[in-house]
């Protein structure tokens, strides 16, 4: 039997970081939401940074969970046009995008095949989460980690930047970055081992060991900016 379509988006969690350690206690909430056990974990933005390493810890960490968590080699651009890969997204009812380079990962999936298998899923009820720069690639615009300017995202979420690991950022590097926001964009500074989560009713919530601040204009808010 076909599995029937939710037709609303699941989950969406945005976290700051340092992903499939203890102090990510929002990890086994998110597992309970997906319905299930599996968990497909796509190292894209560790292509070149020992992606294996990426997809064993998070195999280990989600055991410890009593999940199931596998890896889906997405490193170049033709390995996202490739059709098992894109089925396997589509048919994922929990997908985590991890940390490493936002610019590759943003070049791998951008207006590919299974990006578009992405965006199905997640919008067909999948929890979808992304740490640090699988977070960031989420957003439209997005932080460029070269030097905290603003550039174009995927845009799943609109008019909302994240940037990851705020608790480690310089104050002059923050500051810059907030300062570029205008017109009403929304800037999350998401803390390591912190999510900040959209659920299904549109309602966004923070868990985990840090803090994440709103920044609007930036002006620091609170997450009502968010339901704007």
């Amino acid at each position: 039997m076909a599995r029937q379509l939710r037709h609303q988006p699941g989950p969406l969690a945005l976290a700051g970081g340092g992903e499939w350690q203890e102090p990510c206690t929002f990890d086994r909430d998110l597992l309970a939401a997906s319905g299930g056990k599996d968990v497909l974990v796509l190292p894209t933005a560790a292509a070149y940074e020992h992606p294996q390493r990426s997809v064993d810890a998070a195999v280990a960490y989600f055991r410890r969970l009593g999940g199931r968590a596998r890896g889906l080699m997405v490193l170049r651009r033709p390995d996202a046009e490739e059709r098992a890969n894109a089925d396997a997204v589509r048919a994922a009812r929990f997908i985590y995008l991890s940390g490493g380079s936002v610019l590759h990962l943003r070049s791998v999936l951008k207006d590919s095949s299974l990006w578009q298998a992405l965006e199905g899923a997640w919008h067909d009820g999948a929890v979808l989460a992304g740490s640090a720069a699988g977070a960031m690639v989420l957003g439209d615009p997005m932080v460029d980690p070269r030097g905290g300017a603003l550039t174009v995202g995927l845009g799943l979420v609109e008019q909302l930047a994240v940037l990851p690991h705020a608790d480690t950022w310089s104050a002059e590097k923050a500051h810059r970055t907030f300062s570029l926001a205008e017109g009403g964009l929304r800037i999350a500074a998401i803390d390591s081992h912190t999510a900040l989560i959209r659920d299904p009713d549109g309602s966004w919530r923070v868990a985990g060991a840090g803090h994440v601040t709103i920044y609007v204009d930036g002006q620091p808010s609170g997450l009502e900016a968010l339901a704007r």
